[in-house]
This record gives C-alpha cells, sequence and structure tokens, in this order.
C-alpha cells in the first residue's frame, strides 16, 4: 500500500533520530540502571529499621508450681535498628556508583553521537539518490530525443534501422537506471524512516551545510564522545584502585534491638531490648583482597591502553578529515567541469549527427560519457558533504 512521505529538515531528523530511536532509549535505561545501583549502595552507608513478628505454639506445657514457664501460644515482637557507624568498603562503593553514573551518561551520549551520524548519512544519501535520479532521467530525456531522431530518419527512409535500435537500446538502458535510482532513494528514505522512529518513508526537505571552519583540532579531540566515555571510565577505574586499601580497614556497626512478648512467661519480661556495637577487623583472608586490587589493576591498564589506541585513531581521523574536506572540494570543482564539458560534447556532437558529420555511435558515446561525468559530479558533491558532516 502506498504510504504518505514525511518530510524532514536536516536538523530536525537528526534531533528526532537523537530522541525517538529506540537504541538511544535502551542506553538511556543504562543510565537509570546505574542510578538504582547507586541508590543501592547509599543505603549501605544509611540506618535501617526492620521489625518481626512471630507466634509460637507448643505442646506439652511445662509448669511449675502451676504455672506455665512458657505459655502455650506466645507471640515475639522484634524491633531491629542498623547504624552502620564505621563501614570504609560501603562507603568506597557509594563513590564507585556515583562514578558509573557518570560513565552510563557518557555512554548514552556516545550512542546517541552515532545514531545522529547514522541519520544524517541516511540524510545525505537522500540528496545524493535525488541527483542522481535527476541526471539519469535528464540522460532518458537526451536518448529520447536521440531514438525519436533517428527513428523518424529510419521511417522517412534516410536512416539505418540499425542507427535506431542503437538509440533505443540506449533509450531502454537509461530507463532501467532511472528506476533503480528511485528504488535507491526508496531505500534510504525507508532507512532514515527507521532510525527517527516514524513509521514509513521520511524525505529530505532540505540540503545541510556545514561550517568546519571555527574547529580547530583540539576542541574536535575534545567534543569526540568516545574519548569522553574512555576518559570517564578510566577516572572511575582509578577510583576503584585508589579505594583497594580500604578493604584492609575495619567496620564498626551499631545495633539496637527492643522486644516485646504476649504473654511474658514466668521468667521471661513482656518488654526488654538488647544493644551492642559490632566491631570487625578482616585479619587473614589467603590472598583474596590481593587478587580484587591486581583485577582492579588490570582492568585500569586495560582501559588506558584502549584510550590511547582510541586517541591515536581519532587523531588520526581529524587529520584526515581535514584533508578530506580540501581534497573532496577540489575534486567536486574539477568533477562538475568535467560535467559541464562533457554536457557541450552531446549538444555538439549531436547537432553535427543531425547535419550528418558524425555518426550514431559517436553520438551515444557522447551521451554515455556525459552520463557518466554528471554521476561523478554528483558522487563528488556527496563526498563533500560527507566530509564535512
Amino acid at each position: 500500500q502506498a504510504q504518505g512521505i514525511t518530510r524532514l529538515a536536516f536538523a530536525d531528523a537528526v534531533a528526532q533520530a537523537t530522541r525517538a530511536n529506540p537504541t538511544v532509549a535502551q542506553a538511556a535505561t543504562g543510565i537509570m540502571r546505574a542510578e538504582a545501583l547507586l541508590q543501592q549502595a547509599r543505603a549501605a552507608t544509611r540506618p535501617s529499621i526492620n521489625a518481626t513478628f512471630t507466634t509460637t505454639v507448643i505442646d506439652p506445657v511445662t509448669r511449675f508450681a502451676g504455672n506455665s514457664i512458657v505459655p502455650r501460644a506466645q507471640t515475639q515482637t522484634i524491633g531491629g535498628l542498623t547504624v552502620p557507624l564505621l563501614t570504609p568498603v560501603a562507603w568506597a562503593q557509594h563513590a564507585q556508583a556515583a562514578d558509573q553514573v557518570l560513565v552510563s551518561q557518557q555512554a548514552a551520549a556516545d550512542v546517541r553521537r552515532q545514531v545522529a551520524v547514522a541519520a544524517a548519512q541516511s540524510y545525505l544519501a537522500i540528496i545524493t539518490g535525488r541527483r542522481v535520479l535527476e541526471l539519469n532521467e535528464r540522460a532518458r530525456d537526451t536518448a529520447k530525443a536521440h531514438f525519436d531522431f533517428a527513428n523518424q530518419r529510419f521511417q522517412g527512409g534516410l536512416g539505418s534501422r540499425l542507427n535506431m535500435l542503437r538509440a533505443q537500446q540506449a533509450l531502454t538502458s537509461d530507463e532501467s537506471r532511472v528506476e533503480d535510482a528511485r528504488l535507491a532513494i526508496r531505500r534510504a528514505q525507508e532507512a532514515l524512516g527507521v532510525l527517527v522512529a516514524v513509521d514509513g518513508p521520511v524525505d529530505a526537505a532540505d540540503e545541510p551545510t556545514f561550517d568546519v571552519s571555527s574547529l580547530d583540532d583540539a576542541s574536535a579531540l575534545t567534543q569526540r564522545t568516545e574519548l569522553q566515555l574512555l576518559t570517564t571510565r578510566q577516572t572511575a577505574a582509578e577510583h576503584v584502585v585508589r579505594d583497594a586499601w580500604r578493604d584492609y580497614l575495619p567496620s564498626v556497626t551499631g545495633l539496637f534491638s527492643p522486644q516485646v512478648l504476649a504473654p511474658s512467661g514466668l521468667f521471661a519480661n513482656s518488654r526488654s531490648w538488647r544493644g551492642s556495637v559490632v566491631f570487625s577487623v578482616p585479619v587473614f583472608d589467603s590472598g583474596l583482597r590481593k587478587g580484587y586490587k591486581m583485577d582492579r589493576v588490570a582492568q585500569l591498564d586495560a582501559i588506558k591502553f584502549q584510550r590511547a589506541s582510541v586517541e591515536r585513531q581519532v587523531t588520526s581521523e581529524v587529520r584526515t578529515a581535514r584533508e578530506a574536506v580540501a581534497s573532496t572540494e577540489r575534486a567536486s570543482v574539477q568533477a562538475r567541469l568535467a560535467a559541464e564539458q562533457a554536457t557541450e560534447v552531446v549538444r555538439i556532437t549531436d547537432i553535427a549527427f543531425r547535419e550528418g558529420a558524425t555518426t550514431n555511435i559517436e553520438v551515444l558515446d557522447a551521451q554515455r560519457l556525459a552520463r557518466d561525468a554528471a554521476t561523478q559530479a554528483a558522487i563528488a558533491d556527496d563526498a563533500v558533504r560527507r566530509a564535512r558532516l
């Protein structure tokens, strides 16, 4: 069934993709999970209150002097207040969980960048597809005019059937290229629709312009989200390694537990309470904490090596991008000149053919070369836009 096509401007398409794409939403759930873990780690450093209610029924009942020592049915209500007084490990875990929230936020930002780039690439593919469609339609119209003239000469007895069939073959080939170009546009529109989370194809409403003159290499590096993500991960890993010494510290916890018995029994009070302070010191763990520290150091080293590799790769990409912008702009100028020259050759060759100065083959070759030159010009313009992006 035919569907209406939504048209979006470039900025709107990128903004909608980063806002509504399910991949971005999935990355946002990572932030929520990190915040949940932070809440759990924070709770371990704060007081907690709990209560238990127990009903006990016994038989037979032991008696003393005619009174039950423990009643047949007795309820026991116990409250508990736990106050962490000194918990270095829990404090460290709280701070580390806060670091993971920042890591999740940076990861979501990197996902948004990837989705934005993908949406922008699809948008540019639509623009290039339109250009290719236009030049193929123009080549088809030119081939049709040539076929009409060749067929008219053949029907009038002035031309050969071979020239007419050659012109018809060129026209048929151009018709096929037009259909291929239309399909390529449709595929790009569908791809953009998926990225912007629209149930249907999305068309490009304008041609974006990118100003890269104001960006220097330093800002280009600091704005790369993958580097920001690795920097945040490295900071979090360094924090974990620095906190390794806390595993050797003691912990102190205060406990207060009131109790109510009903009925109380012969030798038990109906109301009582108990308070205690638990002082725990890790003495010997067979190398467990040392193993934890070695694992943390190894993870930190792996992140450092990964960051160094990505920094080197990003620096190379920035230098290449600068050169690509300048090189593709020069190539685009030359490609457009070649397309204009090829179009002029077609015009002159067609006039000469109509006057009998050239053959049908020369006209068809000129048309093919003009179409190829126009295609190269469209590809060069697309390369400029992608390099700037």
